[in-house]
């Protein structure tokens, strides 16, 4: 049976993952389909590839979500938690989908895990590692550092630098208009949609490799977490030799080294999620946002994927979609501030307000729920 239930949270982990790939890897896609650099087919296997390929370097996120949440040592994450964790970030993002709502699958994740172990631990507000260690007050690992504070510190991010690129830009355009009578009108151009519509597939193809670096470390950190849980409770000491490979031992000081079949299992899988597509999010981020142009969308990518690079090296689980759209939103405020839709605006920012709270209790009433059916928590 606890073989049975550890085997369940890879499969439904690796459920959330294929989702993912389809809700939020679309939003890395979404500029250049929206400025017609790529076809919708050719936008999806750039973003698929480039995806599997980030995917597979580095793992300091999938370790803050293996053991930089949830303090091990005062709840046991059973399977059930880690089950009920994982099916209120995949309601919440199926919710948010079909509302075509860019909202973060990284913080569902991380609210669900938060929630669960909170009912779990019989509403012990301490198993939750608020923040722990490191030179300053706020510490180096728990929910305030590498949770709250990257939420807000990297959609302004994105803002601000989506913002100063597209402004050089305009200055750089304008400069060679003068001097050259080149680009009158910014955007129409041939030259000008040429040149960035060629740069974008650099742009793109980097963002891509960014959320892969990012966001499929996220479901490898669950993985590694159950897989770790259960070789401590000696689920395993049993098993074939053959099922070997799923032994994972906690190492000191609460730390996972993750397998290299875990990282090349859900890199695959999101790769496959992002060629099924996910038009409603695209819709939302590149065509209703802001009207792009290449030019838009080249620095629109370049600075979220600066700013999610320097996240996934620290091994902050950060939001790509926040990042994507505040960079957005930063380019069309640098072409003017009514060229952005900002009811749209408004819709995306109340669901990433309800993202942590609502995926937590969705997944604290669904362990509540195994407890009252008396189901092993």
């Amino acid at each position: 049976m606890a073989l049975t239930l550890v085997l369940l949270v890879v499969l439904i982990a690796l459920a959330f993952e294929y989702i993912n790939g389809f809700h939020d890897t679309a939003n890395s896609i979404a500029t250049v389909v929206a400025t017609k650099v790529l076809s919708p087919g050719q936008a999806v296997l750039l973003a698929a590839s480039t995806n599997l390929v980030g995917a597979l370097f580095g793992t300091a996120v999938a370790k803050t979500i293996a053991a930089g949440l949830v303090d091990t040592q005062l709840v046991a994450v059973t399977p059930t938690v880690m089950i009920c964790a994982l099916l209120g970030a995949i309601i919440w993002n199926l919710i948010t989908w079909w509302w075509g709502l860019p909202s973060s699958s990284s913080h569902a994740l991380v609210g669900a895990l938060c929630g669960a172990a909170l009912a779990a631990a019989h509403n012990n507000w301490h198993a939750i590692i608020w923040a722990q260690g490191g030179a300053h007050w706020w510490g180096d690992k728990g929910v305030i550092p590498k949770v709250v504070v990257p939420m807000v510190a990297s959609p302004v991010a994105g803002f601000i630098i989506g913002l100063l690129v597209m402004g050089l830009l305009f200055s750089l355009i304008d400069f060679l208009g003068s001097r050259q009578g080149l680009l009158r009108r910014l955007g129409r151009t041939p030259f000008v949609n040429a040149f960035f519509g060629k740069a974008q597939l650099a742009s793109a193809a980097t963002r891509g490799l960014s959320h892969g670096m990012n966001y499929a470390q996220k479901t490898m950190g669950i993985i590694a977490l159950a897989l770790a849980s259960a070789t401590t409770a000696g689920t395993f000491d049993d098993i074939p030799a053959w099922l070997h490979f799923l032994r994972m031992e906690d190492q000191a000081g609460g730390k996972f080294e993750i397998a290299i079949w875990i990282k090349v299992l859900c890199a695959t899988v999101m790769a496959a999620g992002t060629a099924a597509g996910g038009w409603r999010i695209i819709k939302t981020l590149g065509h209703k946002l802001v009207r792009l142009h290449p030019i838009n969308g080249f620095a629109a990518e370049s600075a979220s994927a600066s700013v999610i690079l320097a996240c996934s090296h620290f091994g902050i689980p950060v939001s790509t979609t926040h990042n994507i759209s505040a960079a957005i939103l930063g380019v069309g405020v640098a072409k003017r501030a009514n060229a952005v839709r900002w009811s749209i605006v408004e819709r995306m920012v109340w669901a990433w307000i309800l993202t942590l709270p609502v995926t937590a209790g969705i997944a604290w009433a669904l362990v509540r729920l195994a407890h009252a059916l008396d189901l092993p928590v």
